[in-house]
């Protein structure tokens, strides 16, 4: 056990859903030819002035109200000015004294308990282009200038490396499930810095703090904080007085390394960015932005467990949000949500990923899911029936009835007819039988394999395996 505390606080830059940038009217896009989505305010071109997106506020607003914050009605914007190649006015427009959102926590769970990870500040900026290093040269991406930013930075209240993954996987679920941003680490849209500092005891002031830049996926957040807390360890253990840096989680090496050593009273010369009036939030708009945030994980969660879905499912629902909005459409209505999320779960998903499709695209409309659900749990529909028919469901615009009677499908629930081929099955198999009175499960299948060809797969499964064990019984 470490004779060291680890304290981490983390700052999240996320870059926001909006068509357009914060302060023009440039497209807010990615994967376009580099320069391409500009104009001369994302340059920085001299006489060119700000104006405000709407939608950035409302999204701020929405992730102040997501993340429990208080929100702050008065604000103002600041400068905060450095010279940078990748700052084209050398000042970057952001809130510094006036946060949109204050005091807020996200809730996870560790080991069954609940614990809040508190949130210091939620504040508006624009982003900086992009630096692309080619050999000796340094090439600049302006396409990336004015994208609007939301920086959700934490207390120093992260207790170990778990914790921060743990933070980093539900704040990434409820921003996405929000419609804040499509969370994205993999292209950038959502980056992650964390500041990592050890001290020996609860009672002692927090020690020396080291940034850790550029952690480009949640598990990568755990292994960058585990690593950054064993330098640090060794370093004490040697003797060394830490010096404030900023190190890069290096994902080929699985570690930090130096970037530079951070300078004392760095002054960015916040001033109230003159260009751009107040902004004054009533209630009335923020309860308008309150009153559009769809329903959100944990609510979704607990829907799905009142539904009978096992938790497992019920996770696995919520990491696949397009599918878990496709179920949410049904939750209304009466129908056996556990076959439902077997489905979606099961042979529709793994179609879905095969054909590289949305489940959008296919053919399976809400009446037609309706009644395959009700086929499934009236057992008219078997799951061997299911695999035969399961991509013209997806593909074509036939019912299912339709679908059924164009393959013949004939589903075998007469229970007296059943009860006859069973028995048999049964005087034909005697060595079965006594396989499988003397406990071995591979004659339960075998049987069942028998009658299944009898039938020629059209005996109902659930009913043919009740009646085969009653039977075997006496």
């Amino acid at each position: 056990m470490s004779k060291y505390i680890p304290t981490v606080g983390i700052e999240v830059h996320l870059e926001l859903k909006t068509a357009t940038k914060i302060f023009s009217n440039s497209v807010n896009g990615y994967g376009s030819g580099a320069n391409t989505l500009v104009n001369v305010v994302d340059l920085g071109y001299p006489g060119t002035l700000p104006t405000l997106n709407e939608e950035v506020v409302n999204l701020a607003i929405k992730t102040a109200i997501i993340l429990n914050c208080n929100i702050t009605k008065e604000m103002h914007f600041d400068r905060k000015n450095y010279f940078y190649p990748d700052n084209p006015k050398n000042y970057q427009i952001t809130q510094s004294r006036t946060p949109i959102g204050r005091d807020g926590y996200v809730e996870i769970e560790v080991d069954g308990e609940s614990k809040k990870i508190f949130i210091e500040e939620i504040h508006i900026e624009e982003d900086t282009s992009k630096s692309v290093h080619r050999g000796e040269a340094t090439l600049l991406d302006f396409n990336r200038a004015g994208v609007p930013l939301i920086e959700i930075v934490t207390k120093p209240c992260i207790e170990s490396s778990n914790d921060a993954k743990l933070y980093i996987e539900k704040l990434k679920e409820t921003l996405l499930y929000a419609g804040i941003s499509d969370c994205k680490m993999e292209e950038g849209s959502m980056r992650c810095d964390a500041n990592v500092s050890l001290r020996k005891n609860d009672s002692d002031q927090l020690g020396t703090k080291c940034e850790v830049k550029n952690i480009g996926s949640v598990s990568s957040v755990g292994v960058a904080i585990e690593k950054e807390i064993i330098r640090q360890e060794k370093a004490l253990d040697n003797g060394e007085v830490l010096q404030e840096q900023t190190r890069r989680y290096d994902e080929k090496l699985e570690d930090t390394v130096l970037m530079r050593m951070k300078e004392k009273g760095n002054d960015y010369r916040y001033f109230p960015e003159p260009d751009l009036p107040f902004l004054i939030l009533s209630d009335d708009k923020i309860e308008a932005v309150r009153n559009c945030i769809p329903m959100m994980p944990d609510e979704r969660r607990e829907k799905y467990l009142e539904k009978g879905i096992v938790l497992n499912s019920a996770n696995k629902l919520i990491l696949d949000k397009e599918i878990s909005d496709y179920l949410g459409e049904f939750l209304d209505l009466d129908m056996d949500f556990v076959i439902a999320s077997n489905l979606l779960l099961g042979d529709i998903k793994a179609y879905l990923n095969k054909e590289s499709v949305s489940i959008y695209d296919t053919k399976l409309n809400s009446v037609k899911f309706i009644d395959l659900v009700h086929k499934i749990s009236n057992d008219t529909l078997s799951s061997k029936n299911l695999k035969d028919i399961m991509i013209d469901i997806l593909e074509s615009d036939n019912t299912i009835d339709e679908i059924i009677k164009l393959k013949g499908i004939s589903n075998i629930s007469d229970e007296s007819y059943l009860v006859d081929i069973t028995r048999r099955i049964l005087e034909d198999n005697l060595e079965s039988v006594s396989d499988y009175k003397a406990g071995k499960d591979r004659a339960l299948k075998y049987l069942m394999g028998m009658i299944m060809k009898e039938t020629k797969g059209n005996a109902n499964p659930k009913l043919t395996s009740k009646i085969l064990e009653d039977l075997l019984k006496r």
